[in-house]
């Protein structure tokens, strides 16, 4: 006997690549529900080789549903969410809105499996941001033996992490600058995204650090140790899917490069792609669709004691959003759910 899995936002990117990895990954699923917004009712979305209509979330009754994926942001997730919650249903939720609150569990399943059990505080997960679920599953295991004491990364993040008016946006941008008179000017961001990068994303803090970049620091010491030191410089740039960071690790104890990369190649959800010739890593062209997590670029950091670095490439749709939250559902099911 399989589960009742609904999945709200059903018509946006990540939701669409949530139905996507159910079936892709088959996720023992007997019946599956696409919701949207009552102006996407009736819009037709894949679910492996079958076709299914949205239904009307505001109007949805979630008793008698196991799990719900929530896709929808967090304005709509404050009213929703808390309904499904009880009404039964085990709420895995994409957006920030409860990322940081203590009694709701923060999860990337290859770092922190054991947190899952704290969902029966309130019947509620959290996904992390794109940018943290790719970083945390290298640094994971390499805490794990050296214990890590500070991290630098800069990211180059792709614009479907804003969504599809920036994937647009990057679309219509790049053809106009082709054509003279029909060039378009930035509305999703604040500068020219075609041909530039720009380091901003979210809102700016008073601290001169953008709100991404906050995500990044609070996210990491909940899901793996409150004690590790995160500075973090986020990028947009134009690219369509995949998020890149490279990453500068300090750690307490010595940690060779050669070992670390014996430990990347046996954890779990991460590839290892390290050859010091032309093309021998891996770039975000190359990881969209991908379930993996890929490191390229391992080496010695000689400016501090026990340092390292790396390049860090995944699909933001997936492993940074669809993926983990569809990962967290396999994880409640294994612990927590009983079926049959």
């Amino acid at each position: 006997m399989g589960y009742r899995v609904a999945v709200a936002g059903a018509t946006g990117n990540v939701g669409r690549e949530m139905l996507n990895i159910l079936a892709e990954r088959e996720f023992p699923a007997d019946e599956v529900v696409a919701l949207a917004s009552r102006k996407s009712l009736g819009t037709e979305v894949s679910y492996g080789d079958k076709t299914l209509k949205t239904k009307d979330l505001d109007t949805f009754d979630f008793g008698g549903t196991d799990i719900a994926l929530f896709a929808i942001g967090s304005g709509p997730t404050k009213e929703y969410a808390p309904k499904a919650a009880r009404a039964g249903a085990v709420v895995i939720d994409n957006s920030s809105l409860y990322r940081y609150e203590p009694d709701i569990p923060l999860i990337v399943p290859e770092c922190n499996p054991d947190s899952v059990e704290m969902f029966k505080n309130r019947n509620i997960i959290a996904n992390p941001n794109c940018s943290t679920a790719q970083m945390v599953v290298a640094l994971k295991p390499l805490h794990d033996r050296a214990r890590i004491k500070r991290v630098v990364v800069s990211t180059y993040q792709s614009v479907s992490g804003a969504g599809k008016d920036a994937m647009d946006e990057l679309w219509t941008q790049t053809k106009g600058l082709y054509v003279p008179g029909q060039e378009v000017e930035p509305a999703k961001f604040t500068k020219q995204i075609a041909f530039n990068v720009i380091p901003h994303i979210d809102v700016f803090m008073e601290d001169g650090s953008t709100k991404e970049e906050w995500k990044m620091v609070v996210e990491t010491k909940k899901i793996i140790d409150p004690k590790i030191r995160v500075h973090a410089t986020c990028v947009r740039v134009p690219v369509f899917v995949g998020h890149s960071e490279s990453v500068n690790v300090e750690f307490e104890e010595p940690l060779d490069e050669d070992e670390a990369r014996e430990i990347l190649r046996e954890a779990p959800g991460l590839m290892l792609v390290d050859k010091r010739e032309p093309g021998g890593y891996v770039t975000p062209v190359e990881c969209v669709g991908e379930f993996a997590t890929y490191i390229s670029r391992l080496r010695t950091d000689p400016t501090v004691e026990n340092g390292l670095s790396f390049w860090c490439v995944s699909d933001n749709l997936r492993k940074g959003a669809a993926l983990n939250a569809v990962q967290i559902a396999e994880l409640v099911g294994r612990r927590c759910l009983k079926k049959g």
